[in-house]
């Protein structure tokens, strides 16, 4: 449980219909099986200890009998088991007989949660048998041990309070107002639901939408074992469609038909951290709801769980070309209403023939599309000086012409040598003021060319850069509209990659892939034998590892040592520890001291779940001190 992560499983036994000795004896060896895994909360099916489809038999004494002395010794013989265990079967209660799954820890059985919603209608009689399940938690005497009984029940894990747990049965979910709504309003983190639901044609995809859609609607963790093969089959099938599910992801799924027991690590960090973050999700109240203690060992987790190494990409490829095409849309769409707005005609952008210069003129053209608007209209200005290669420039150009924008060139090289002699600095000196005089003499060009045509300067620096101040400050770091202020390095290679090819234009295609063949550079520096010398990666660290560490940092709001552990995992075999830590270091150094120059970012549209606009996602000092993050790391070291 340390960092917050929890292993949980899902797990279906093969059972025979009444049998509850064999049944027990199988929920036995299943629960020894996911212990040797390391889960800390498992769930068992609907009536498992009987079988769901007993029907009338429910009504025979000798089965009830039986099945409550079942659950007596699966509470024995799991005493030493460090989990909270869900385990169903059929209750007598003052006369009635209730649908209820029991809740077990060292021996102890700590609750019983009856089923609230009990379908009777098409395949379903549950209403011939049982009586919907109270509230408001009563005594009650099982096993000879003294617990409670009612649907608002709420355990919680005494030496880690953010493990909450409350429980629904399979209908009580596919009701319009869930017992779960509440059950997270009252605090519960994780929701269990053993279900037995039956398989019909499609019902599989609408079973994981409605479990993926309440965990992201409560932001909790949702556990959900279903009933399988041992089942009656005179008039259904169950498939052992077992689902876990965190904030809206499917973090495992059972493969239908085979009785899988599948494990999650889920991350109750994230899931308080993302409650706490969002302003209408309301306080906890348990108001009504009896809490019920249990301990778990304190220990670190054994993550199965993978990691995306681009966070901001999507893996899937088909996803993945519709979210670009959505992106450009967002960007081409602010920058439309910019122009519209200002009653501009003209804008003007610097074009490097590097990746960030190439995106925003992308936009410009699809903007000016929308708007009706000549592209000729676009000024494109190439401005070489000391570190230009003739690759970039004459992609610039190429570029440039083959998108119909008006192409002008501008060489700043004895503009900035004028500029050094005035302020008395030495040529061969080439420091950071050698370097930023060459930005912000194009920033200046820019400007003044926008003002010559009625325009507006579009910027062009990403996400990345703004992340780590890759940026110079009222150089490069200025414009009127920086449509890529929102969107990370890695992810401006497959909006460029994506343009390539859908644009089917041949020559335009192979100078944007000549463009993505290009290391990325500022080219501040002087070229080695007309080949780019000042490459950014080799300076400020692999861009694919600063997006991975800025989305954990600002989108999960995980520590620094967290991030490590995940960077680990998700990066293994490519980057070796010490660099990740390495890299690790100096993104939070830079991200925190380079702040002043976010909080004066030019405005520009939002196109995902991270952003740094200091009028949107951050809200940062300029002068806030990384010291407790950076000890977090030496302590790694």
């Amino acid at each position: 449980m340390k960092q917050g992560f929890v292993k949980m499983a899902a797990a279906t036994p093969v059972l025979r219909v009444a049998d509850c000795p064999y049944n027990k004896d199988a929920i036995a060896e299943l629960i020894r099986e996911m212990a040797s895994r390391g889960a800390k909360v498992m769930v068992f099916p609907e009536l498992c200890i009987t079988g769901y489809t007993c029907e009338d038999l429910f009504w025979q004494d000798l089965l009830l009998q039986k099945a409550q002395e079942s659950l007596g010794e699966i509470a024995e013989e799991s005493k030493d088991v460090d989990a909270l265990i869900f385990v169903g079967l059929p209750l007598e209660y003052e006369g009635k007989l209730y649908n209820v799954t029991a809740a077990l820890n060292g021996g102890r059985i700590l609750g019983i949660v009856p089923k609230a919603c009990l379908p009777t209608y098409n395949e379903f009689y549950e209403g011939r048998h049982f009586t919907p399940g109270m509230r408001q938690a009563a005594e009650i005497t099982v096993c000879g041990q003294k617990t409670w009984i009612g649907t608002d029940l709420l355990f919680v894990c005494e030496n880690y309070p953010r493990l909450s747990v409350a429980a629904e049965i399979c209908e009580d979910l596919w009701m319009p107002n869930p017992p779960s709504i509440r059950h997270a309003l009252a605090g519960a983190s994780v929701i269990v639901n053993p279900s037995a639901s039956d398989e019909l044609t499609g019902k599989d995809s609408y079973r994981r939408e409605l479990v993926k859609g309440q965990s992201a609607r409560l932001v909790c963790a949702y556990l959900y074992a279903s009933a399988g093969e041992g089942e009656s089959s005179t008039d259904l099938v169950f498939g052992a469609h077992n689902l876990i599910c965190e904030n809206g992801t499917l973090l495992a799924q059972a493969k239908r038909f085979t009785n899988e027991t599948i494990y999650g690590d889920i991350d109750l960090c994230r899931l308080v951290s993302e409650r706490r973050r969002i302003s209408t999700y309301p306080a906890a109240d348990s108001t009504g709801y009896k809490k019920i203690g249990f301990t778990l060992k304190v220990e670190e987790t054994k993550l199965e769980r993978k990691f995306d190494p681009a966070p901001f990409v999507p893996s899937d490829p088909a996803e993945r070309d519709r979210r670009c095409d959505e992106i450009l849309n967002i960007q081409a769409l602010g920058l439309k209403k910019r122009l519209a707005h200002t009653g501009c005609q003209n804008a003007v952008v610097g074009i490097s023939g590097g990746l960030d210069s190439t995106l925003a003129l992308l936009v410009m053209v699809r903007a000016f599309d929308m708007l009706g608007l000549d592209r000729n209209k676009i000024t494109a200005v190439t401005m070489p000086c000391f570190g230009t290669t003739d690759r970039t420039y004459q992609n610039a150009c190429t570029l440039t012409r083959s998108l119909g924008a008006n192409l002008r060139e501008i060489n700043i090289r004895d503009a900035v040598k004028q500029h050094f002699s005035d302020i008395g600095h030495d040529m061969d000196n080439h420091d950071v003021t050698y370097e930023n005089s060459q930005a912000r003499e194009r920033t200046q060009i820019l400007m003044d060319i926008a003002n010559q045509t009625g325009g507006m300067v579009v910027g062009t620096g990403d996400l990345s850069e703004l992340a780590l101040g890759w940026a110079t400050y009222n150089g490069d770091h200025m414009s009127m509209y920086a449509v890529n202020a929102s969107v990370p390095k890695t992810l401006i290679r497959y909006l460029v990659q994506y343009y390539a090819d859908t644009c089917g234009d041949e020559k335009l295609r192979a100078v944007l892939l000549d463009v993505l063949d290009t290391p990325v550079s500022p080219e501040l520096l002087p070229p080695e034998d007309g080949v780019i010398s000042q490459k950014t990666e080799d300076l400020v660290g692999p861009y694919e590892l600063h997006d991975f560490y800025l989305y954990y940092m600002l989108r999960m709001n995980y520590d620094p040592a967290k991030i490590y552990r995940i960077a680990r995992i998700a990066f293994a075999g490519v980057y070796d520890d010490e660099t990740l830590l390495k890299w690790l270091k100096k993104f939070y150094w830079r991200f925190f001291s380079q702040q002043f120059k976010r909080s004066c970012l030019s405005d520009g549209p939002k196109v995902g779940s991270v952003a740094v606009s200091p009028r949107g996602d951050l809200r940062m000092p300029s002068d806030a001190c990384v010291r407790i993050w950076i000890e977090q790391l030496e302590q790694l070291s």
